[in-house]
């Protein structure tokens, strides 16, 4: 079995990853962004570099991702990647996003195309947006006012469970038959917000309605909530390609590779229910 490096791993997918992980035998190390004692834990700050020249040692394979609130991921990830290599990772699953690849311009897609190009093994996923939003950013609108504010009209997105994104990392990285390619992963039907509104009602046994904000009232309250400017402008960006229509696609790599269907949003919201009270 391997050592194998999980960023973020106090996050929704790292966290949900590492415990799948165990269960098939391999050693996990977790890397923390600032100094721990907890056994099983590195450094390894990718906004700073901290614990970059030292975190790899010993590692066969990594799972990789930005950290949340930095629109340069290249700019973070293709370091990692360097270091990883150097030190004898043979293999990377980096976490990108669901239509990074359609300009190789893109912060992500540059990470990406660097990594392709590393000579390591490698897989890239790229989910669409999260179910976990909802309860995350977006559940302040949903808890004060009944309501989810977002500038979307009445497009629709095939959301995705992170759960259902640490399995199917889970599954790369205990087998082979997926090395050197690519993932689009979405949920098994795509919804509009209104929809969505609708299901978090009758999960909550309340209200819950959806207003479509302009992107000048989205960008004033991210920036009132302290959110970076440039990070507030790539959600904003990709927020407009939601609206779009971009979103709404579904794929079948999570049923594959899973041998189940996704995660459905209805049990997303029944999991999380004490959120909309």
């Amino acid at each position: 079995m391997s050592r194998i490096l999980v960023t973020g791993g106090n996050g929704q997918i790292g966290s949900a990853l590492i415990p799948l992980l165990i269960q098939t035998g391999h050693t996990v190390i977790k890397a923390t962004s600032r100094p721990s004692s907890e056994p099983g834990t590195v450094l390894l700050n990718l906004a700073t570099s901290d614990g970059l020249q030292t975190a790899f040692q010993g590692i066969d394979q990594a799972f990789l991702m930005c950290p949340p609130g930095y629109a340069n991921q290249h700019e973070l990830l293709i370091p990692a990647i360097d270091a990883a290599k150097a030190a004898g990772v043979q293999k990377i699953v980096l976490l990108s996003a669901m239509g990074a690849n359609a300009d190789d311009h893109i912060p992500f897609r540059r990470a990406e195309l660097h990594l392709e190009q590393s000579g390591l093994v490698w897989n890239v996923i790229r989910p669409n947006w999260f179910m976990q939003n909802f309860h995350t950013f977006w559940v302040q609108g949903i808890r004060e006012h009944g309501q989810i504010f977002l500038p979307v009209g009445k497009a629709a997105g095939s959301f995705i469970d992170t759960r259902d994104v640490a399995a199917v990392a889970a599954v790369l990285f205990n087998s082979q038959a997926e090395d050197n390619r690519d993932l689009d992963l979405t949920g098994s039907e795509a919804f509009d917000h209104d929809q969505i509104a609708a299901i978090l009602s009758d999960v909550a046994g309340r209200t819950i309605g959806y207003t479509d904000i302009s992107v000048e009232a989205m960008r004033e309250g991210m920036l009132g909530a302290g959110v970076p400017a440039d990070y507030t402008e790539f959600l904003l960006v990709i927020l407009d390609a939601f609206k779009a229509g971009y979103a709404a696609r579904v794929t079948e790599h999570v049923p594959r590779l899973l041998g189940r269907a996704p995660i459905s949003f209805v049990q997303y919201a029944t999991d999380h229910r004490a959120s909309w009270l």
